[in-house]
């Protein structure tokens, strides 16, 4: 088994085990601006935006903007609203980008989230064949949009959806 290193990932454990803290992005992004913050829709419970660091082009992250960490913080209308959006951006990337499939994944606790233990969902699009030898051969992911692109069309689909 081949091992990826991500040497840069030890100074941030390191600042956490220090007891440094981060700004929330789930907290502190809602105050931007949607474009400059990649907000693709804003709910009045919840909000959806793009990951910075995309598995995929369409890569995109639902989050309540009050600061939760486990499912059961969240109220009934921020569980529903937060199931109604991933529901929205799915509609969205198949109509946009046609993936295959999807993987649907949500963080909960420090761990689990980069550091950020603010409850959030991942919905990453997945077309067949795009775990391809650049991952493998080159040691790099290609991601073949950017996310100015990707963010267009998102919120192009979403704004005719509602």
């Amino acid at each position: 088994m081949e091992r990826l290193w991500a040497p840069w990932r030890s100074q941030f454990m390191a600042d956490i085990a220090r007891g440094k803290t981060f700004e929330c992005i789930f907290c502190s992004r809602p105050d931007g601006g949607d474009k400059e913050c990649f907000i693709l829709w804003r709910g009045t419970h919840t909000f959806m935006l793009l990951n910075l660091y995309p598995y995929n082009p369409g890569h995109l992250m639902v989050a309540p903007y009050r600061h939760v960490t486990e499912y059961g913080d969240l109220t009934n209308e921020e569980f529903a609203e937060q199931q109604d959006a991933l529901r929205r951006a799915i509609a969205a990337l198949r109509s946009t980008t046609k993936p295959d499939g999807f993987n649907i994944g949500t963080n909960l606790g420090k761990a689990a989230g980069a550091g950020f233990p603010h409850l959030h969902t991942h919905l990453v699009p997945r077309w067949s064949g795009d775990a391809n030898f650049m991952a493998t051969v080159a040691e790099a992911k290609l991601v073949s949009e950017s996310l100015e692109t990707t963010y267009g069309k998102l919120k192009e689909a979403l704004t005719k959806s509602i």
